[in-house]
């Protein structure tokens, strides 16, 4: 069945990749003729004779109607900067709403206005800058043509201006972007650009150049062009230090793991440290970042989760360093089937505690960008410190990627990855090593109708085994009655991508979803979608291993709330004895197999409101058991100032004798407050059940200049039962952004 449904999905991926055209929008941008001062009032000459582009479309509720809010957008540059003036019109109320005054503020409830740019014509890449009527600012990248939510990353961060003003009926804002702060074609004279506007008033979306509402507002299919009044210049040298120096201090022990107080001295230790950050513009399309000793102190904390899944959990990459371009070396491959993830990098796992570990990193180097209009490349090299209390040796991580474009928007990529050890027990060097050469094809059609991936990975190790491979492909159809979705997977079960996240091995996989879209012309519902799927695993010794079969509905309100409701039915075979409660209980028995079915719902409210929430559970079989089980956020807004959250999970699990049952809680408020927009204090407290631990976690950061900060992050983990203290640890960090 595999093999057939991959030779479809190939036909059907290289079926797609040509679509008609769309009609677009464009908007001409000349010089300013005299100086712009960013005070978000849009008074000089320069913005009076600046082209208006205007008549913005909705796309929510609906998306055949001009936008009831009306919002005027203009463009300017010099020879530094790049110049957005906007003047956006009110629909009644003036009470805008922003989470907070915090950078990088996200949510479909927020006031804001947003443009992005595909400076190089090829509709999958783009740079996003958006701002809000307080003046709050956010960028981001956006990947994978904007094709699916997830897309866009607002956690990368560059040096950008942007101010707001609030009068009677209005908000106005000008921005402006230093070239030297994004990658463009020198002599280039069109950019793909689109915006889009968010009314809190409403809850409505509009865009600029139209994008249908069965898509994402961040659509690079769906933009429309700047035209420039002269081929764009070289910005220039552009090099930018960034330095810091840090001092922390931590203590540990004097527990035993039941968190009993033992004899064990408690030990305690403080130090400096400092590093540099460096990026180097090699012309305005390619960009190498280095790295000395990089430290990563002031990086939020992951919020925790249950897991009670047989496989590890994925979390997101966070750190500056490895953002730009990201997807360039981070999407080859699916999700949950990545032969490249940037977390293994500067993390080890310590066997002897099963925990995982810093590993520290002595220094990196990372080329990226655009060769020209069609090739993208991307090489990284790290270096990472010997540990000798884990017995881990130097080791080196070495990642090539290459990247065409082909037909209208799609792209084949090349990648190498080689983990390298520099020196093993022995003392033998370049004895060990983990490699992984893969090649994808990523489908998007020039509408965003068809979208898919076609790859095949291999990977290599000292034992240089057989079946070491990984092969898939997918297909996505996305119009605005419809929505299918397509995947096959194989699976060798000695594919090792080291440097990678693959949940599992030796498995075939084939999955297929099929959702129908209503729209409502009354009631409470904007949207309903009926969905039905199957997801199926199996390999050729067992057979079927697992499987999913869903039927239910989803869809959205016209207050801007979302649902879904499903009905599932599973079926798993357990290939080594599991504890489901994974809380220490007996286990069940490796070669059984268990059918279980159960209810699932979610559902998020109104998050224009003061107060809102989502909320999730499930209930039904679990195994040879039940299970219910309950989570989501309480969120409230006293704005502008900060938000304050309570997450929540908690599962009811009941098993037979003499398996056992589990109430398992996960429990975090979480406290972000805002004093202005450049100083922000946020603490986590997370008390998880699962791993008997009780987190706090706080962070200053004061952000004096443009990318420049003092952070103090404080961290301690107590046992819950009795208080006992695990570890803790101060850090201050200073950074500093200098432009050379």
């Amino acid at each position: 069945m595999q093999k057939t449904g991959l030779l479809c999905l190939i036909l059907l991926l290289f079926s797609c990749t040509i679509a008609l055209g769309q009609n677009r929008k464009q908007v001409r941008i000349q010089q300013a003729t005299d100086k712009i001062v960013l005070d978000g009032l849009l008074d000089e000459q320069s913005w009076l004779n600046a082209d208006l582009a205007s008549d913005y479309a909705q796309n929510f509720p609906s998306d055949s109607i001009a936008a009831q809010a009306i919002t005027e957008m203009r463009f300017t540059y010099d020879d530094k900067f790049l110049y957005i003036g906007a003047k956006m019109y009110n629909t009644g109320s003036t009470e805008y709403v922003t989470p907070s005054l915090r950078r990088d503020f996200r949510g479909g409830g927020n006031d804001m206005f947003v443009v992005h740019f595909d400076t190089f014509d090829d509709q999958t890449n783009a740079f996003q800058f958006g701002i809000n009527p307080f003046g709050v600012r956010r960028e981001g990248l956006i990947s994978n043509g904007g094709g699916n939510r997830g897309d866009l990353s607002l956690d990368w961060e560059n040096k950008w201006y942007g101010e707001a003003t609030q009068h009677d009926g209005y908000w106005m804002v000008e921005m402006a972007i230093p070239f030297k702060s994004i990658r463009f074609k020198e002599g280039s004279t069109v950019w793909n650009i689109n915006s889009y506007r968010i009314d809190s008033n409403t809850g409505e979306r509009s865009t600029w150049n139209p994008i249908p509402r069965n898509f994402v507002l961040y659509s690079l299919a769906h933009t429309g062009q700047l035209i420039w009044d002269k081929p764009l210049k070289n910005p220039g040298a552009n090099i930018a230090v960034i330095p810091y120096l840090s001092g922390n201090a931590n203590a540990a022990g004097g527990y035993t793991p039941s968190g009993q107080a033992t004899e064990v001295p408690r030990t305690s230790n403080e130090s400096g440290d400092f590093g540099f950050d460096a990026k180097i513009g090699l012309g305005p399309a390619m960009n190498l970042d280095l790295t000395v000793n990089p430290d990563f102190s002031q990086v939020e904390v992951d919020r925790q989760v249950t897991n009670l899944d047989r496989f590890e959990i994925f979390f997101p990459e966070r750190r500056q360093f490895f953002l730009e371009n990201a997807d360039l070396f981070g999407q080859f491959g699916q999700d949950g089937l990545r032969p490249f993830f940037s977390r293994r990098i500067g993390v080890s796992r310590d066997e002897t505690t099963g925990t995982n570990v810093q590993n520290k990193i002595n220094f990196g180097a990372r080329l990226s960008g655009k060769l020209n209009n069609n090739w993208r490349i991307g090489v990284l090299n790290i270096q990472a410190a010997e540990e000798e209390d884990i017995n881990l040796p130097q080791i080196n991580y070495t990642v090539a990627a290459l990247q065409r474009k082909i037909f209208s928007r799609s792209n084949i990529g090349l990648i190498f990855i080689n983990k390298q050890d520099f020196k093993n027990e022995s003392g033998t060097t370049f004895n060990q090593f983990n490699r992984v050469l893969g090649i994808d094809y990523n489908l998007a059609s020039a509408d965003n109708v068809w979208n898919g991936k076609l790859f095949y990975h291999q990977s290599f190790d000292k034992s240089d085994s057989d079946n070491a491979y990984a092969s898939a492909a997918s297909l996505t159809y996305s119009t605005v009655d419809w929505r299918v979705e397509a995947l096959v997977q194989k699976v060798g079960d000695n594919y090792n991508p080291e440097v990678g996240f693959a949940r599992r091995r030796n498995f075939e996989r084939g999955s297929l979803e099929v959702r129908k879209n209503f729209y409502p012309k009354r009631g409470i519902f904007q949207q309903v979608n009926p969905f039905a799927s199957v997801d199926v695993f199996r390999n050729e010794i067992n057979g079927t291993t697992d499987s999913q079969i869903s039927i239910g509905a989803g869809g959205q309100l016209q207050s801007t709330g979302r649902f879904e409701l499903s009905l599932e039915r599973n079926f798993i075979y357990l290939f080594s004895d599991f504890d489901p409660t994974r809380e220490g209980n007996a286990k069940l028995p490796q070669g059984t197999d268990y059918t279980f079915t159960s209810l699932q719902g979610n559902i998020n409210s109104n998050t224009r409101k003061k107060m809102y929430y989502s909320l999730r559970g499930s209930y039904g079989e679990y195994f040879n058991g039940d299970r219910f089980s309950i989570g989501g956020n309480l969120n409230y807004r006293f704005q502008p100032y900060g938000l304050v959250s309570l997450n929540l999970n908690y599962n009811n699990i009941r098993l037979p004798d003499p398996y056992g049952d589990a109430d398992i809680l996960l429990i975090g408020p979480r406290f972000d407050i805002t004093f202005s927009k450049s100083l922000f204090w946020t603490t986590f407290i997370q008390y998880n059940s699962q791993i008997d631990n009780l987190n706090i976690n706080s962070r200053l950061q004061w952000r004096f200049k443009p990318v420049s900060d003092i952070f103090v992050a404080y961290t301690d983990n107590y046992f819950p039962d009795d208080f006992v203290n695990k570890n803790r640890a101060l850090v201050i960090k200073i950074t500093y952004w200098l432009n050379l």
